[in-house]
């Protein structure tokens, strides 16, 4: 598959769109403004750079794969042609649905519909289409150009066709798939997002600080970052969503978010991306543990 069409232009998209290009691929990079479009580009051009700097690519390399990257603002013309689509949207079940009626009626019956969900059922995003047998799971790592993992999640009717196909295809832009069935949190965030929100209900209940709880998991039990401070990069918003998902799928209450997470989300605390979460990233204070907490 030469011809791929990527749905979101934030950190996930932008970061698939960089490597499907940088391998060879035509990609169509969408989103409903061009403002998200132009910061996608940007933050593709200077990933580029800092790997041109690591002398990891040449320079053609960086022009072949900016040259392989074309934007669109609609879905209908941006999916044209495309033998893949990736979603990459807001970690929202309603605007995935959506997402996925519209790839429905527009894309060709070959067309293959991936979303790179990591959490919400592939099922239930399959469901809303004509083609569920075609619709699968492609669950990148951020930073998607550096990370050699893709969770490959088969829908309840996902074929064994399309999931070879994208095995494959994860093998050619030097990646390891690792295939996995649909169930809440798949096998990375069923894992990953407990033990936050347990590091998370750790500092909550007054056990430890932030730099404490960080330092304990890197230096005991070998994690290059610390829970909170991996919790601040993937966005406390989102682990929030995801721990909605696993809470919600398996009425257990081990999986509900701490209120800790909650109060910071709804405070707009949410990590590198607003510039605050359990550390402060604006400039004068680069990841310093914020003083205040909200327990």
């Amino acid at each position: 598959m030469k011809n791929i069409a990527v749905i979101g232009a934030g950190t996930m998209g932008n970061g698939i769109a960089h490597t499907f290009a940088q391998h060879g691929c035509k990609v169509r990079l969408i989103d409903i403004s061009q403002q998200a479009l132009d910061k996608g580009i940007s933050t593709i051009t200077k990933n580029l750079d800092r790997m041109l700097t690591k002398e990891k690519i040449t320079e053609a390399d960086k022009t072949d794969t900016l040259a392989n990257i074309t934007t669109y603002t609609s879905i209908k013309e941006g999916v044209e042609n495309a033998e893949l689509v990736v979603e990459a949207a807001t970690e929202n079940v309603a605007l995935k649905l959506d997402i996925f009626k519209q790839l429905s009626d527009t894309c060709a019956e070959d067309t293959i519909l991936a979303t790179n969900t990591s959490s919400i059922s592939i099922t239930q995003i399959a469901a809303v289409t004509k083609r569920p047998e075609r619709v699968i799971g492609m669950h990148f790592m951020n930073p998607v150009p550096i990370m050699k993992l893709v969770e490959i999640i088969r829908g309840y009717t996902t074929s064994d066709a399309v999931t070879d196909r994208i095995m494959e295809l994860s093998k050619t832009l030097h990646k390891i798939p690792v295939t996995v069935n649909d169930y809440p949190g798949f096998v990375a965030n069923r894992i990953l997002m407990p033990m936050i929100n347990e590091s998370i209900e750790t500092l909550y209940n007054g056990v430890a600080g932030v730099t404490e709880i960080d330092t304990v998991m890197k230096l005991g039990m070998a994690h290059p970052m610390g829970p909170l401070q991996l919790a601040d990069f993937i966005g406390l918003d989102v682990c929030l969503s995801i721990m909605n998902v696993l809470y919600d799928g398996f009425k257990n209450p081990k999986y509900a978010p701490c209120p800790l997470l909650v109060n910071m989300v709804r405070a707009g605390k949410l990590g590198v991306k607003s510039g605050e979460g359990f550390y402060d990233y604006s400039e004068h204070k680069k990841a310093t543990v914020v003083a205040k907490q909200f327990v």
